[in-house]
């Protein structure tokens, strides 16, 4: 059945809520319930069956923790005894990480009554100590769960009271529904189950029918995405030269502010951008599935908390084989490399991954599906914030574009979703020299030699220095992730943009408007054409060189 949404609406203090949870949702400055947890937690509190549909930053993830914890507490006062009740499964790492933290701060003043294990952020033999103390709540992938069943660890087969399954609809896509079949056989004949999902797929049907029991089907109102008041939407048409012309001008002007998502669609993409601004002091990490898992999740805990602000992410893992082949002529080799490189299975960025307060999303790389569009640009406009996409499309995926167009009309019908972005790349052109000889330098031998270099660093800080961080969790705060690799020589003259190469239109936009003006009014009067033309030659070696053949 369809649950209605014309009921008034209900606040959390009268949704029955223990007092300690609702001194929990009061520190994590939840004002009031999101449409979703509205509806869906007085249902789970009931003891249905719920398959919830909400958008991308809707609240999902409050909608099935808060009633868990409520019903934790309950059960808990009568005194039962201590075994592993509830089980949330997510499709990725990333995410079972954050559903963690989220019912952690939720039992924050609950008195350490209430433990919860997240079986994926550790290996198997680490976790496997934590689970002989048989925590309340056990978070992870279904293939790690699996794998801990499998060795005799742990027991679900009495104790099993809720199980949940967070983004349902993306386990079988993600390669799970084994270990997922599996799973179910080796849980107890009664159990509440609640599923939610962003899209409402044929996978999300055949989980409905495996896991759910009469469930009520919550179908939320909302669109997929947020309309043009909260979510601004640009698109710029050009070809990757200019692509990267136009990326270093945005973050080097400062024409973007504020925290910054930039979407590639492959791993090397992600080390290729990050070695590429960095000849431009522009820090940036990186996220992809080849990183530790420990190390994916605390950049985006530093990303979430402001230690930086901008992250080079690939979502490989959403790119839909059919589509690439249909539209992107891959080399069998290159294939072949790609499938034997070390990737975690179980990693997703642009999927369910809560990167908060993310003001700009940029797609360097258009996705390859209308849907992997959606939960990209889904990053941002997250709640009741606003948010800013711009896309940088190819010619050659112009016909992707106009797919996201149609679907984009379905959503939020009579409205201009895609805004042309009004650049003049023109307007560029003394930033052309700098931008292209810092692309060229990025080789594939630099990228190759970028990645083994971060990933040995990373593996060191999670593997030699864990008992370290384990006692010193400070120390571990500060690690960085944007630090600059230092594989492709750099050029000082790179760091700073002269004023001669800004055009006018754009300066008094700029970030850094102010400051020149400061230092200009400091330096005394401005320098002379002919002062220019030198200080641009020793700058751009290559605007040297035309000079000299101008005159021969």
């Amino acid at each position: 059945m369809t649950e209605e949404e014309d009921e008034k609406k209900l606040p959390f203090h009268e949704m029955g809520l223990d007092d300690r949870i609702l001194k929990a949702i009061a520190k994590l400055g939840w004002i009031e319930p999101t449409l979703i947890q509205e509806r869906g937690i007085p249902l789970v509190l009931e003891g249905k069956d719920l398959l919830a549909r909400g958008r991308t930053g809707s609240g999902k993830t409050g909608a099935f923790a808060v009633p868990l914890v409520q019903r934790l507490l309950d059960l808990k006062s009568s005194g039962t005894l201590q075994c592993v009740r509830a089980v949330v499964l997510c499709p990725s790492r990333e995410l079972a990480s954050q559903t963690t933290k989220v019912i952690n701060d939720l039992t924050n003043s609950c008195g350490g009554i209430i433990r919860c294990v997240d079986i994926g952020a550790k290996d198997v033999s680490a976790v496997k100590p934590l689970l002989k103390d048989l925590p309340d709540v056990l978070v992870g992938t279904p293939g790690r769960l699996a794998t801990h069943i499998k060795e005799g660890n742990l027991d679900l087969s009495s104790s099993l009271q809720m199980l949940v399954i967070d983004e349902a609809d993306l386990i079988f896509s993600f390669g799970f529904e084994a270990d997922l079949r599996f799973l179910l056989g080796k849980f107890p004949s009664i159990y509440q189950a609640i599923l939610t999902s962003a899209t409402l797929s044929e996978d999300v049907d055949r989980l409905k029918k495996l896991v759910l029991h009469n469930p009520v089907v919550l179908r939320l109102s909302e669109p997929d995405l947020p309309d043009s008041s909260q979510l601004t939407q640009y698109v710029i048409k050009l070809e990757e030269v200019d692509k990267v012309i136009l990326i270093f001008a945005l973050f080097k002007l400062e024409l973007i502010r504020g925290k910054t998502l930039v979407f590639v669609s492959s791993v090397d993409r992600c080390y290729k951008i990050k070695l590429y601004l960095e000849q431009f002091s522009i820090p940036c990490c990186v996220l992809n599935s080849e990183l530790p898992v420990a190390t994916r999740c605390h950049t985006v805990n530093q990303f979430n908390k402001g230690v930086y602000s901008v992250i080079v992410a690939a979502d490989e893992k959403l790119l839909d084989d059919n589509v690439k082949k249909e539209h992107h002529k891959v080399d069998k080799d290159k294939e072949r490399g790609e499938k034997n490189r070390s990737k975690d299975k179980e990693s997703g960025v642009s999927r369910g991954i809560d990167f908060q307060y993310v003001a700009n999303v940029i797609n360097f790389d258009f996705p390859g599906s209308v849907d992997s569009y959606i939960h990209r640009v889904g990053r941002t406009a997250r709640g009741n914030q606003q948010g800013t996409a711009l896309s940088l499309v190819s010619s050659q995926e112009n016909e992707l574009l106009e797919a996201v167009e149609d679907r984009l009309q379905e959503i939020n019908p009579g409205q201009i979703n895609l805004k042309p972005y009004q650049f003049k790349m023109e307007e560029l052109d003394g930033f052309k020299y700098r931008a292209r000889d810092a692309w060229r330098s990025v080789t594939k031998i630099a990228v190759r030699e970028a990645r083994l270099k971060e990933i040995k660093q990373e593996i060191l800080n999670s593997t030699k220095l864990k008992s370290f961080f384990e006692d010193n969790p400070r120390d571990q705060q500060m690690l960085r992730h944007d630090k600059a690799l230092h594989v492709v020589k750099r050029h000082d003259h790179f760091k700073n943009v002269p004023d001669y190469i800004v055009p006018e239109t754009l300066k008094k936009f700029t970030g850094n408007a102010k400051r020149r003006n400061k230092k200009n009014k400091s330096m005394g009067p401005r320098p002379t054409d002919a002062q220019k033309k030198f200080e641009k030659r020793q700058a751009d070696p290559l605007d040297m060189g035309i000079s000299k053949r101008r005159k021969n």
